[in-house]
Parts: structure tokens; sequence; C-alpha cells
């Protein structure tokens, strides 16, 4: 059996800014922590911020996500960061390409991913998940991943009003 992840390419690491950004963008104009207007600049100054070596940045980790035929049908970001006094894995990103989800993949590449945290010598896996993404809310549950806190938010009135997504 070959890897669930390798070190991802340079022209993979194009191809997943090239969605990544448009991506986080609209994640937190539909969380409303962002308003439309200037969304994508904000994401664009976010990884440019984040990676400025692109996946060679020190401390951060990308790999390719190999189907069953070692075909690339997503990705998994993360750094190593100190985070309540104890290094861990922070996982920035994980995608399956549209086409390929539903099939098993962000599980074994949750799976692998445990073994490159052990290896790295990481104390676990951290990340955050946008309230609206009960799909991701379901699978991290499903791998072991317990809240640590909850930020909430209500609308109110027309100045406050925004839409949900269910």
């Amino acid at each position: 059996m070959h890897p669930v992840l390798r070190p991802i390419t340079d022209s993979e690491y194009a191809a997943w800014l090239l969605q990544a950004v448009p991506a986080y963008a609209a994640d937190k104009v539909a969380s409303g922590a962002w308003k439309e207007e200037g969304a994508l600049d904000r994401s664009r100054e976010e990884h440019e911020a984040l990676l400025p070596a692109g996946p060679n940045t020190a401390d951060h980790h990308m790999f390719s996500i190999l189907g069953e035929s070692g075909e690339t049908v997503g990705t998994v970001w993360f750094a190593a960061e100190e985070r309540a006094k104890a290094r861990v894995a922070y996982l920035y990103n994980i995608v399956v390409w549209p086409e390929h989800r539903r099939q098993g993949h962000a599980l074994r590449a949750f799976r692998a991913l445990d073994e490159e945290v052990r290896r790295l010598g990481l104390a676990g896996i951290a990340l955050h998940v946008f309230g609206h993404n009960t799909a991701a809310q379901a699978l991290y549950a499903k791998l072991g991943f317990k809240p640590t806190n909850f930020n909430l938010y209500k609308p109110v009135g027309a100045a406050g009003s925004w839409s949900h997504r269910a």
C-alpha cells in the first residue's frame, strides 16, 4: 500500500492556494466575521503572512492526500505551534477536492496525520472549525476531537443582520 500523505509539490501548492484563498474568505464572510467587501484581499494577506516561504515555511507542513490509486485527492496543512503549554500540530486546512469527497479520504488523511504528528513528537492536533461547517464538526467528533471553547454570535436588528446557513 502506498502512503496516504506525501509532501506537496510546488504545482500542487499553487493549485491549492488558488482555491484556499477564496474558500477561506467565503467561510469568514459566512461566519459573520468579515464583510464580503475586502474579504478576498484579507484572506490573501493572511495566507501570505502565515506562509511567507510557501510550503517551505519553517514549522509548517503541507501534504498532498493520495487516493487509493496514488492520485492527489486533496491537501493537509498544519504548523507545529505552542498551544496550551504544549507543542501541537495546529491544523490550518484540510481539503478533499469535491470530486473525491464522501469516499473516506479525510478519515484516511487524519489517521496518517496522527502518525506524522507522533513522528514529529507533537502532543496532539488542534484545529478551528467554522460554526456553519456541520459536516466537518461531525467528522472531527468521530475522530475523537473535543471542543475546547465556543464563540457565539447573535445578530440583532437590520444593522446586525447577515445571512445564516444551517
